[in-house]
């Protein structure tokens, strides 16, 4: 399985789209076994949600992420976690135990500067 975290630096990016990054981690049996960071490759609309798909991505997990995202990732059958947040590493670890719970809730403000 692989886990996508939408980040800055080590930390959850309250932003999917706008994230600095995505830590992907290789879970074996309940166990991270490999991260390797990827640089955003830009937000554009649509973009992001197929990159992680041709990556090999099965769930994403960021702080916040508007509603085209998730109805990308939902066509994708790739599981969406919103409203994390701290450490991208224990996310995932809560991930695996099973405590780490979804929000649920898009965001519906976006501030957009070009």
């Amino acid at each position: 399985m692989k886990i996508a975290v939408a980040s800055e630096g080590e930390e959850v990016s309250m932003h999917f789209g706008h994230c600095e990054g995505f830590w992907i981690f290789d879970v074996e049996n309940g166990k991270i076994k490999d991260s390797t960071f990827l640089p955003n490759p830009g937000h554009r609309p649509g973009f992001p949600p197929g990159f992680l798909k041709d990556k090999g991505v099965d769930c994403i997990i960021s702080g916040g992420m508007g509603t085209s995202a998730i109805e990308l990732f939902n066509s994708y059958g790739i599981d969406i976690i919103t409203g994390a947040e701290g450490d991208a590493k224990e996310a995932v670890e809560k991930y695996i135990n099973g405590t780490l719970t979804s929000s649920n809730s898009p965001c519906e403000k976006h501030e957009h500067h070009h």
